[in-house]
């Protein structure tokens, strides 16, 4: 019995344990099933719960938003009585001999600090030329004119180096021309401790750490930069150089203590705690010449103040920029927000003593709240009451509308949503201060229709009308930048009609990044102002989670981001939101410690302007400014996602015919048009099968405008969307703004003999009826001087300029590869076009091929090839094509064979430059006669 229980009693427990694996097996899946949705569950209670906690009354957690603590070490009187707060003015005759250009000599086209160096021109509008140090250097006269004001070295000893002949031509180009010369040391890690400036009476102590960073007071380089201040701590990097002089011709512009008091003393006879010279200005008492040189690149920001300095000084102001700063900050979002984010009365209180104390550094300024009226009392109790107390005091604001509802306009193509949108905002608005509007609701607008974006606004103008807000101010900001740019055409045309507006502002133009790029611009007479971000957005509510900490929020103030920001930009429209003015309050913080940093460290003039005296005064600044550059939005993720769905880029050209005219680009443009993967574009109604975007006014029509002459393709990636418009070919600004819009286009260009062209040109507007024309000889047109009738002259220009062929394909190859140019010989395509057009598709890369020896025929009586429609009928180009014309005068004929004689030799060898093969045979034959 014992033998059996010890057996039996195993053997059972066995039994059972696989009758439950075989029931775990067997409900295994459902098993996984229920804990995951288990797991689901839990999750959500857990979000839901955070929410809870993060966005009602539970929250109890304290905070005490941080105060501004920058003061100015000035406003001590001890340091008062020795320092010279005025700017210097540097504007002298001299600057009359030199151009406002800047010539950069740079170790590589990518190296860092040149970039840096570049960076800085270019976000100050400041010309240059880059050119690699070693080489020759660049003709540096234009006539008995100066080309460069400043000549910038990336490296010290690139230019102490310099071979004897370049180091003779540009001392002597700077003692005549009275330029001067800026040069970098430092960041050399394998030089001496200690070494001698070849040529001058200088000796370098490189690779040392600083700290204690201070300006000399005396100097007079000082404009844009105010001294008095000292940037206490270790000053960034190890590789710094400091110099010590040995000539009178030398003066410090700044100083530096050194961090390693051992290095320095195994260096020196002695070391004592002072400062050294970090950035020393040779006055040019030593050779005529004046220098600043810099003792490392700009990993101290004081570094950009002193660059921009040294460009004024040295150029006798040419490169003065404008002590003025412009700056308007607009609030978005206001009612807008999820319930724990938006602003109490406290908040609101803060915001009004905030701005008291901004206008005291900046007269007239006012926060401009931008506002949703939909989401009006959509917070708790006590942020229903920052509502009310917001429109309590709205007289002591400037305000905007968005939209009704916060609506993406690039979502709505309904006119009378979005002037209902608006309108909403408006009634809700009608007797306060300035305000600028956002849409009423804070949805996305681009797949409703024009009745949609014209209800959002409408909504937003009862809104405003209620509340006693006004806020037909003329300026207005789309939420999300939406339809500003790209244009959202729909958009433009609801703000005129609902709000009246005739400014607004985006970061979206031409792009976001680099910001030193924004511009702004001018469409269907509203002003587009550029937007600036200050880093703070609608997350960034408390200083203890600001993305990278609160010292990269400091370091932006203090230098950084938002003081360059500040610096490079005459006028700033500065991005934030409600939830910056709530919770931590981090935009009171952020705009007093900026304008409190930027006024201790620099002599800027702050002022503050309302919309529209603010972008009356940008584009009197800045009148180049004006005309828009329209680019293709599939090329930006961020232009694409405010893009309206309904457009595509599939509707843009992948080639364009640019002429000139009276080569036989009609008979190009037919010839491509027979093909049966090759779309044209729709005949326009003034210009007949030529669109003419690129070259006028009809550029100002928008994007939009020319889309719609193109169809949609059946086959994005077989077919092949084209335009012919022959007055792109000697357009000054075609090239550029082509290129913006279609950088991957290929260009086709047809050139005949320029004397035969320019004749074609003068028949056919006889042939036309041009009383010009009629009236006068061809060879008076042609010869026609200075003192001749305006429409004289009118008609010799339009003969003679697109001719110079070579002046007009440089401009084209500018901005285009020459890969993406093909030169067609106009002879060629009139003798033999089945040849020519078999070249054309292998250029363009078009599958299959067209079999046009099947399509084109040759017609006796028109003197070329036509189509071939019907059996042996030919469809041929209009009367005004092949026409005979009388022969041209000798004495014209000599007189053109002379004018484009070096136009012809610069078409020559841009032709071998390009590869261009074969030569045409006119050409051969002309310049053989010049031989």
């Amino acid at each position: 019995m014992a033998k059996t229980t010890l057996l039996g009693g195993p053997q059972k427990e066995v039994t059972c344990f696989n009758r439950i694996r075989r029931i775990f097996y067997v409900r295994q899946g459902t098993i996984i099933k229920t804990l995951l949705f288990a797991l689901i569950c839990c999750i959500i209670s857990l979000c839901c719960f955070s929410y809870y906690v993060s966005t009602t009354h539970f929250n109890t957690v304290a905070r005490n938003p941080p105060e501004p603590t920058i003061k100015c070490r000035l406003h001590n009187t001890v340091h008062k009585s020795n320092i010279n707060h005025t700017p210097h003015n540097h504007v002298s005759s001299a600057s009359l001999r030199i151009d406002n250009k800047v010539l950069l000599l740079v170790e590589t086209q990518y190296s860092k600090l040149g970039q840096s160096i570049i960076g800085i021109l270019e976000a100050n509008r400041i010309q240059y030329k880059m050119d690699i140090a070693g080489k020759s250097l660049p003709y540096l006269t234009h006539l008995d004119k100066g080309k460069f004001g400043v000549i910038i070295f990336e490296r010290l000893k690139s230019y102490t180096s310099l071979d004897k002949w370049n180091r003779q031509l540009l001392d002597k180009y700077c003692r005549e021309y009275n330029v001067g010369i800026i040069a970098f040391s430092g960041g050399e890690p394998d030089v001496p401790y200690v070494t001698e400036v070849q040529g001058f009476p200088l000796k370098l102590y490189n690779n040392l750490a600083v700290k204690d960073y201070e300006l000399n007071p005396q100097s007079e380089i000082l404009r844009v930069t105010r001294a008095g201040e000292i940037l206490y701590g270790d000053i960034p990097g190890d590789d710094w150089t400091v110099f010590e002089p040995e000539h009178a011709t030398y003066r410090p512009l700044a100083y530096a203590k050194t961090q390693t008091a051992k290095r320095f003393q195994n260096i020196t006879d002695g070391y004592q705690e002072h400062a050294y010279t970090t950035v020393i200005h040779d006055t040019g008492k030593y050779d005529d010449i004046n220098r600043v040189l810099f003792g490392n690149g700009f990993q101290c920001w004081v570094h950009i103040l002193l660059f921009l300095d040294a460009l004024s000084f040295l150029s006798h102001g040419k490169f003065s920029i404008t002590l003025e700063r412009n700056i308007l900050i607009d609030i978005d979002d206001i009612f807008v927000g999820k319930v724990g984010t938006r602003m109490k009365p406290a908040d609101v209180k803060a915001l009004i003593d905030s701005q008291d104390r901004l206008r005291r550094s900046i007269p007239g300024f006012h926060f401009n709240l931008g506002f949703s009226g939909k989401y009006y009392h959509r917070g708790n109790d006590e942020e229903d009451a920052g509502d009310d107390m917001l429109l309590e005091y709205q007289d002591r604001f400037w305000w905007f509308p968005h939209m009704w509802g916060h609506t993406q306009p690039h979502k709505i193509t309904n006119l009378t949503r979005l002037y209902q949108d608006m309108s909403i905002n408006v009634n809700f608005a009608q007797d306060a201060f300035w305000w600028f509007g956002h849409m009423y609701s804070h949805e996305q607008a681009a797949k409703l229709n024009q009745t949609q974006l014209h209800r959002e606004m409408t909504e937003n103008v009862k809104f405003a009308k209620e509340k006693g807000i006004k806020a037909f101010t003329g300026y207005a900001v789309a939420p999300h930048h939406s339809g500003v740019y790209p244009v959202h055409e729909e958009l433009y045309d609801a703000w005129k009609k609902v709000w009246g507006v005739k400014v607004t502002s985006t970061e979206e133009y031409p792009h976001l990044r680099p910001a030193r790029y924004r511009r702004g611009f001018i469409h269907r007479g509203i002003k587009v102002l550029p937007r600036q971000t200050c880093g703070l957005f609608t997350h960034t509510i408390f200083i203890d989670k600001y993305p990278g900490g609160r010292s990269r929020l400091e370091n932006s103030i203090r230098g950084g981001e938002l003081f360059q920001t500040l610096l490079f930009n005459p006028f700033s429209v500065f991005m934030t939101h409600l939830s910056n003015y709530g919770n931590d309050r981090l935009a009171l913080y952020t705009f007093e410690s900026a304008v409190k940093f930027t006024q201790c460290w620099t002599n800027l003039d702050l002022q503050s302007l309302p919309p529209m005296q603010f972008a009356n005064k940008y584009f009197e600044m800045f009148p180049e400014d004006e005309d828009p550059i329209w680019q293709n939005p599939c090329d930006d993720e961020r232009h694409l996602a405010i893009w309206s769905k309904n457009k595509t880029c599939n509707r843009l050209p992948r080639f364009l015919v640019i002429g000139p005219q009276k080569t036989g680009t009609t008979a190009l443009y037919t010839f491509l048009a027979m093909h049966p993967a090759i779309l044209s574009n729709y005949q326009s109604k003034t210009t007949f099968e030529e669109v003419q975007f690129f070259n006028g006014n009809n550029y100002y029509k928008g994007l939009d405008w020319y889309m719609e002459f193109f169809p949609l393709p059946p086959n994005t990636t077989s077919n092949f969307l084209f335009e012919k418009s022959a007055n792109y070919f000697d357009s000054e600004l075609a090239p550029m703004r082509a290129y913006a819009l279609l950088p991957q286009a290929k260009l086709i260009c047809i050139i005949i003999h320029p004397a035969k062209r320019a004749y074609s040109w003068y028949q056919h507007m006889r042939a036309h009826g041009d009383q010009t024309a009629m009236t006068y000889t061809f060879y008076e047109v042609v010869t026609a001087g200075q003192d001749a009738p305006r429409n004289l002259q009118e008609l010799r220009e339009r003969c003679l300029k697109p001719g110079l062929y070579s002046t007009h394909l440089e401009r084209w190859l500018e901005f285009y590869k020459p890969k993406q140019l093909m030169i067609l010989d106009g002879e060629a395509l009139k003798g033999d076009p089945v040849s020519l057009m078999s070249k054309v598709e292998k250029f363009i890369h078009i599958e299959p091929r067209f079999d046009y020896n099947q399509s084109l025929r040759y017609n006796p009586k028109k003197g070329f090839y036509c189509q071939l429609v019907q059996g042996d009928r030919t469809k041929c180009l209009g009367r005004s094509k092949g026409r005979v014309y009388p022969p041209m005068e000798l004495k014209a004929e000599k007189f053109l064979k002379l004018f484009y004689r070096r136009h012809l030799v610069a078409l020559s060898k841009l032709l071998l430059r390009l590869g261009t093969t074969p030569i045409p045979d006119w050409l051969q034959e002309e310049l053989s006669e010049f031989l």
